[in-house]
């Protein structure tokens, strides 16, 4: 892959994993660390798939990443890896079946759920947020629809949050948030920009659907993500922290690579940490065979069924473009769209401290892409190193040029 596919393809995945306050990234490829590296032990995909899969997450624990699991799957054929440790005391090597912070997948989960009720016609996805809920979303943001909150179009900015560098985010990493309080600051500030003009990824949104959910269900938004999709497809692995900042379960350690003051880098374990602040946009805890079993069931159309399904895979139009950047839109409702290999793979990247996660496949199920990759940057401006190689190990690279 010639530097300005990869170039493109960093920037391409990395949406969608800083949508909140990022670090710098810095990363630099070590020697590996041989008794833990590529751990496979299916490998009926193609056998130069998996010796790229297998060299995507050899060497492990490196500087830009302490541990990955991943698991290809579809008609192609099966490849099942892990690699690293399960933290960096023990050394002991990485649970291939530990859960994870999978970030803004969560949002395919709410996604799902708000289609679903528009289903069932308690959403209508072109009537206007501040119908379902008058008492918080104001004049100024009267005119969005919930169509635009799935895909991003709405035009309402970013909360205001405390911490604007890494050791301020750390520091405040176990401040209680609330979707109201949060909704609240986002929409005390001036639209970014007129509802369906352009397009810009940001967890308010999906902050506001989880309020559309609890509002036309009369339940939590938990319970309803575990009554309609967690339960019915067996995904026992899969939960929602709320205000634990910990994560239940075993589990690999996340780490975040932070400045010191005299101008070096240190190692931080930064698996304990609150994810209020993300809630419906990005707390669900998951594992790889979980996510596995949701992306199968999800593009068969045994989630959100029929027409509907068509709002996943349909990007708003094309005079829409990407807010500040004015690229093309890229964003459909809970998922994003690449060409990898000279096929559409469509799926959604998610990022918290200490852990990089992918959901993604072709639309035909003929090869699907699950990892959690414990990146020492999660969060940072660029793509991971070891998630990037794992992505263009499973599908294929981004069209040169």
């Amino acid at each position: 892959m010639n530097s300005r596919a990869r170039t493109l393809l960093a920037a391409a995945l990395v949406l969608g994993i800083a949508a909140g306050p990022a670090a710098p990234a810095a990363f630099a490829n070590t020697t590996a660390t041989a008794p833990h590296a590529g751990d496979a032990r299916t490998r009926t995909v193609p056998e130069a798939d998996a010796e790229a899969l297998g060299a995507a997450i050899a060497g492990l624990p490196a500087d830009d990443a302490t541990a990955a699991l991943v698991r290809v799957g579809g008609t192609d054929g099966s490849w099942r890896g892990s690699s690293g440790v399960h933290d960096l005391v023990s050394n002991r090597p990485a649970d291939p079946a530990g859960r994870f912070r999978a970030g803004s997948v969560t949002k395919v989960f709410t996604a799902a759920t708000a289609l679903q009720l528009a289903g069932e016609r308690k959403l209508d996805l072109d009537r206007t947020a501040r119908h379902y809920l008058p008492d918080l979303i104001p004049a100024a943001y009267g005119r969005v629809t919930v169509r635009q909150l799935l895909d991003h179009t709405s035009g309402i900015p970013a909360a205001q949050m405390p911490g604007k560098t890494l050791e301020e985010a750390y520091a405040h990493r176990f401040d209680p948030h609330t979707p109201r309080g949060m909704v609240s600051s986002a929409m005390a500030q001036a639209p970014e920009f007129a509802p369906g003009r352009s397009q810009h990824y940001l967890n308010i949104n999906y902050t506001v659907l989880g309020l559309l959910i609890e509002k036309v269900t009369g339940d939590s938004y938990a319970h309803q993500v575990g009554e309609r999709i967690l339960r019915p497809l067996g995904l026992r692995s899969t939960s929602f922290p709320g205000t634990d900042p910990g994560i239940r379960g075993p589990h690999n350690h996340g780490y975040q690579l932070f400045d010191t003051p005299g101008g070096g880098t240190e190692l931080r374990d930064v698996t304990v940490w609150g994810v209020t602040d993300a809630w419906a946009a990005g707390d669900i805890v998951s594992t790889t065979a979980d996510l596995e079993r949701f992306t199968r069931a999800l593009f068969a159309g045994r989630v959100v069924r029929g027409p509907l399904l068509e709002e996943m895979f349909t990007l708003p139009a094309s005079s829409v473009r990407t807010y500040l950047t004015g690229a093309p839109a890229r964003y459909s409702a809970g998922l994003s769209v690449l060409t990898l290999g000279g096929r559409e793979v469509w799926g959604k990247t998610g990022g918290r401290w200490g852990y990089n996660t992918v959901m993604a496949a072709t639309r035909d199920l003929s090869r699907t892409l699950v990892y959690s990759v414990n990146s020492t940057d999660a969060k940072g401006q660029d793509m991971n190193a070891t998630a990037m190689d794992i992505v263009v190990a499973a599908f294929g690279a981004p069209p040169a040029g």
